[in-house]
């Protein structure tokens, strides 16, 4: 029996994923304007060769945005798998909530203040309610209990 509530709080990082995607461009193209970026005449650049020309600030977006699709993409994946095998309700589902709320969270930070220090913590905290959602998932599809 499929449990698809789990997959609320995944589309919900999805979402919030595309804000920062908005927001990262809503910053990043006023400011290359700015800096006398003209984009059309870059070739083979990437955002790490704007460091540097753009502001902090701006770059943080941009480094987040890149955040976004490293550690949640195996949060995407343990939902779908508890999803699969029966076990996305209950605590699994307070969990994803945890980490999404958290993620958010350490966008904030980064896209606005960006203190090392309370970002490291807020990952630290989202990477330990990863791996418990991995643990209930290998519990499930291992058939241990």
């Amino acid at each position: 029996m499929i449990h698809a509530e789990i997959l609320q709080p995944l589309v919900a990082l999805m979402g919030w994923t595309m804000i920062m995607w908005l927001w990262m461009y809503a910053t990043r193209i006023p400011a290359m304007s700015k800096a006398g970026i003209d984009g059309k005449n870059m070739v083979g650049e990437t955002g790490a060769g704007l460091r540097g020309k753009l502001p902090d600030s701006v770059n943080w977006k941009a480094d987040n945005y890149n955040h976004l699709h490293e550690a949640p993409t195996l949060f995407y994946a343990v939902g779908v798998v508890l999803a699969i095998v029966g076990q996305g309700d209950n605590l699994n589902v307070l969990l994803a909530w945890i980490y999404v709320g958290l993620r958010v969270a350490h966008s904030l930070v980064q896209s606005t203040r960006n203190v090392v220090m309370v970002r490291f913590v807020l990952f630290a905290l989202s990477s330990l309610i990863l791996a418990a959602l991995i643990v209930n998932a290998a519990m499930a599809v291992f058939g241990w209990h």
